[in-house]
């Protein structure tokens, strides 16, 4: 997922409106965005075995 996410962000400064933004500030997005995915994907994880299991 978070090959993904490192894709996407560079297909955007590639090609699209990131490309118009400050260097800095589509890193820092997308450090965010990617610790957003993991956090999420942890609290998912975290929340399927604690229902499968009761």
């Amino acid at each position: 997922m978070l090959f993904l996410v490192a894709a996407l962000l560079l297909f955007g400064v590639v090609l699209g409106t990131v490309a118009h933004a400050p260097f800095a500030f589509t890193l820092v997005a997308g450090v965010m965005i990617a610790a957003w995915l993991g956090i999420f994907a942890l609290r998912e994880r975290h929340g399927r075995r604690r229902s499968s299991a009761h």
